[in-house]
């Protein structure tokens, strides 16, 4: 072990040379803080100790162990990123997914693409495949030999990761403040890279503490709220309804103006969540915080037309019940047509043309969120009018930011991972731009 840390104090061979310096005097490393082991802050961390020898890099993390959330995202397989981006398509549909920051990602990606992300994991001993839905994932469905081969890696090229270590802001002189089992203590970094991420899923480590300490700073920052998560509704459910929550909506389509999808989501106690509410949330949030409210139009039937609907619901039903007819002549029970005498009046249930057109639309006002902390990823955050191209926080010079914790947001399906990633790679980049810049990435002790 100690042999192995004075290897790791030694500038590999070619540092300094790299930079065009003299290697015939003693030299110090630059040192490089990465605070927040999680995807964002692992890849910079690669790309740095991949790019350029001699420097020390450092990752902390406030947690007993690195990639918490990575880990538990993968548990239903670690959905890596989406083949709507490999070649030969284009990535301009791909980078569309982000909404108003598609530009600024779309750079990001030229960083670390989708297929660069395969490529990525291969060089690891990870294969990957796309599934039926285009989502990529390890052929074994599982985080954790991706994270354990990645974690080798990074040990192989001497970057050090230290965990139990909190990050509490900045000292009067831009020191890092940090806790750590033995104490605070206080650290002189030549260049930072932020990777905090949001503030869903607190108990892994993602708690949004950052913001008042940048705040402080004067680094402008959009609030945090939840995205690709639940939505309770504005007249809470009857208690029969709630017996359904936890049951699927399959094969349905949402509408709500500017989202029009397919796809199937799942009843909660509050209201919906599911992928295909996930993947609306931004333009629901977005009216929620417009207009008090959002409503969202359900259509149970996608694959019938309103006349198809409206025939087969006006077809003679004889002595059978209403719930029968619906089954037997459109295949509509269970939560589907709970869910109908819950939001119907039941003059709409006995009129044939009205059970259509809410068969076809039946529409739930949605009143908020659910709690950012249930949410899957967090919208807002640092904006990206307030960061360099290279991602360095123009408030506070060479302490570069990454991942989550940046102001953009994207649907599940492999653009959050991606981007996260990608968007690490830039950071790592932008500190060696700003390095060679100095024209000293190393310095006489």
């Amino acid at each position: 072990a100690p042999q192995a840390q004075q290897k790791r104090r030694q500038p590999r061979a070619g540092g300094a040379a790299e930079f065009g310096l003299s290697t015939s005097r003693a030299l110090r490393p630059k040192r490089i803080a990465i605070i927040g082991a999680g995807p964002a802050g692992l890849m910079a961390a690669q790309v740095l100790a991949e790019s350029a020898s001699g420097l020390q890099i450092d990752v902390y993390d406030a947690m007993p162990s690195v990639g918490r959330k990575f880990l538990l995202a993968g548990r239903g397989g670690l959905n890596l990123t989406h083949a709507e981006g490999l070649p030969p398509q284009a990535l301009e549909r791909f980078a569309s997914r982000y909404a108003e920051r598609a530009a600024q990602v779309r750079e990001w990606l030229g960083a670390l693409s989708p297929q660069h992300l395969r490529d990525w994991a291969a060089k690891l001993g990870v294969d990957t495949f796309v599934g039926s839905s285009n989502r990529v994932f390890p052929v074994g469905m599982k985080a954790s030999p991706l994270l354990r081969a990645w974690l080798k890696h990074l040990n192989a090229l001497a970057v050090r990761i230290h965990t139990r270590h909190r990050w509490l802001g900045f000292d009067a002189d831009g020191g890092l403040r940090i806790a750590t089992p033995e104490g605070e203590q206080t650290i002189a970094a030549d260049a930072t890279i932020l990777a905090l991420g949001g503030a869903s899923w607190q108990r892994l480590g993602s708690d949004g503490a950052w913001v008042s300490m940048l705040q402080s700073r004067g680094v402008r920052i959009a609030p945090l709220a939840a995205s690709n998560c639940g939505f309770e509704v504005a007249k809470p459910w009857s208690e029969h309804l709630r017996q359904f929550a936890g049951q699927p909506l399959k094969s349905i389509a949402i509408h709500t103006p500017g989202f029009s999808r397919q796809g199937e989501c799942v009843l909660t106690e509050q209201g919906l969540e599911g992928s295909l509410i996930y993947a609306a949330s931004a333009t629901l949030r977005r009216q929620i915080e417009a207009q008090g409210q959002a409503t969202l139009h359900i259509d149970l039937l996608p694959a019938k037309s309103l006349a198809e609907a409206q025939r087969e619901v006006a077809h003679p039903r004889g002595s059978k019940s209403l719930s029968s007819h619906l089954k037997s002549r459109l295949n509509l029970q269970g939560l589907k047509v709970a869910l109908l005498h819950e939001l119907l009046p039941k003059t709409a249930m006995q009129n044939s043309a009205e059970l259509a057109q809410g068969i076809k639309a039946l529409s739930i006002t949605l009143a908020r969120t659910r709690p950012i902390d249930e949410a899957i990823s967090t919208a807002g955050g640092i904006s990206l009018e307030a960061l360099s191209a290279d991602l360095e926080i123009q408030a506070l010079p060479n302490v570069f930011a990454a991942g989550e914790m940046l102001d953009w947001e994207a649907p599940t399906g492999g653009y959050l991972l991606n981007a996260c990633m990608a968007s690490g790679v830039v950071a790592a980049r932008g500190v060696l731009h700003k390095l060679k810049a100095a024209r000293h990435p190393f310095e006489a002790d």
